[in-house]
């Protein structure tokens, strides 16, 4: 099984060059279940990377590009009223669909990011009075950029709390960057080949799900999670000041799943503390929320989890 994976990043990396971590964490959340939320400056590959992970899995792929105008309707369908038949009939949107990426997710309003609770957490759609199962595997790969920038929304806590990790994107390295220019300009990007089925990718779901977590490791990683909700037990009376809320119950059973997946995706039958680290940022980043004295000082949530990270006994 470990060979599919590798053939589905050696088929992603026919068109984007580095961004490692990003394709680890959409293979975890393809392993997971878990929607991903990824954050970064336009033109470093997001929607080049979803839109080749569906082409290798052969699975169906919508975009759509969030705009202050958007309407929950454009998303999730409507009924229409058919004059011939005197009745209504249901238009479904593009949330039909394997992977949905939510392109630009924080330029348009709640109201519409809304749209999407539903069918991220219960895989089901209501339209008017009925309602419509998505087929799996089902994915919400969701783009921002930074929030700095004008016209964006902050996102609901309640929908980050659905995202099962937010991945920061960074800028290539100069020689990844020259690497990109040369092929770009010499329309040097491979075709991307369908190397693995629906089958295969429900195949590896059960194969993450035997991955052993030793009670110890258990036991770290719910000490993780109540390190950022009552500091002061773990010794961190110095970050309390810069927490207004600690990650919720969704966090401790995402990095449950995340560092699994990651040992899994490592050839590995067992979760280490290692695999716990690495995910831990990406899983709690977003599920952190900071005061105004945090916010005042720019501290972020990801120096508070180096913080948790660095206290808490490792067993």
């Amino acid at each position: 099984m470990e060979n599919v994976v590798d053939k589905i990043r050696s088929e992603i990396k026919k068109v984007v060059v580095g961004q490692d971590k990003m394709i680890d964490g959409l293979l975890i959340g393809l392993a997971c279940s878990g929607h991903i939320l990824l954050e970064g400056v336009p033109g470093l590959a997001k929607t080049t990377t979803v839109n080749a992970l569906s082409k290798a899995l052969g699975l169906n792929f919508k975009r759509v590009q969030f705009t202050p105008d958007l309407l929950p309707s454009d998303i999730i369908g409507a009924e229409i009223y058919d004059p011939k038949n005197n009745s209504f009939k249901i238009k479904k949107g593009p949330i039909f669909t394997n992977l949905l990426l939510a392109d630009e997710i924080n330029r348009a309003p709640a109201k519409v990011q809304s749209a999407l609770l539903e069918v991220m957490q219960e895989k089901q759609v209501t339209i008017g009075d009925e309602s419509f199962k998505i087929d799996l595997p089902f994915l919400v790969l969701a783009t921002q950029n930074p929030v700095e920038q004008e016209g964006a929304y902050n996102l609901p806590e309640a929908q980050l709390d659905r995202f099962m990790m937010k991945l920061v994107v960074g800028y290539n390295t100069p020689e990844e960057e020259l690497k990109i220019a040369r092929r770009v300009a010499n329309e040097a990007l491979g075709e991307i080949n369908k190397v693995a089925s629906k089958d295969d990718i429900f195949k590896m779901k059960e194969e993450v799900k035997s991955i052993h977590i030793d009670e110890e490791v258990e036991k770290y990683i719910v000490d993780l999670i109540f390190a950022t909700r009552e500091p002061k037990n773990y010794g961190l009376e110095s970050i309390e000041k810069w927490i207004m809320y600690g990650a919720s119950p969704r966090a401790s059973i995402d990095l449950y799943k995340a560092s699994r997946a990651w040992a899994y995706l490592r050839g590995k039958d067992f979760v280490s503390p290692v695999d716990i680290a690495y995910v831990a940022k990406d899983v709690l980043r977003h599920r952190i929320i900071m005061s105004y004295e945090a916010e005042a000082e720019e501290i972020n949530s990801d120096y508070i989890i180096d913080k948790v990270l660095e206290t808490v006994a490792i067993p």
